[in-house]
């Protein structure tokens, strides 16, 4: 089953240049989902206005989130597949550091 997690990161940079940072960033925060097998996982991403939509599959699991660009905060959700679900805590820690260097 997965488990979702959610992570707001509060920024002072604007919609255009948090979502640039994001944009630019995404690489580090894949590995980070993934769980230390971003080798084993491929990930799509595309953008809808001010949300990145992105997809990770791979070792026939799935992982699905979402990136909202918010006027001072950016909020990031994650479906994480049954694999990751144990590492759930964990991913969501360094998803926050990540997110936060971003967003410096």
């Amino acid at each position: 089953m997965a488990r979702p997690i959610a992570v707001t990161i509060p920024h002072d940079l604007g919609k255009d240049e948090a979502r640039r940072r994001i944009d630019e960033g995404f690489g580090k925060l894949q590995s980070q989902m993934a769980g230390g097998m971003l080798g084993l996982v491929s990930f799509e991403q595309h953008w809808d206005g001010d949300r990145l939509n992105f997809t990770g599959a791979g070792l026939a699991q799935t992982i699905r989130g979402r990136i909202d660009i918010l006027p001072e905060s950016v909020r990031l959700e994650v479906d994480l597949p049954e694999l990751l679900a144990a590492l759930a805590d964990r991913i969501t820690g360094r998803l926050q550091q990540e997110t936060q260097k971003l967003l410096r």
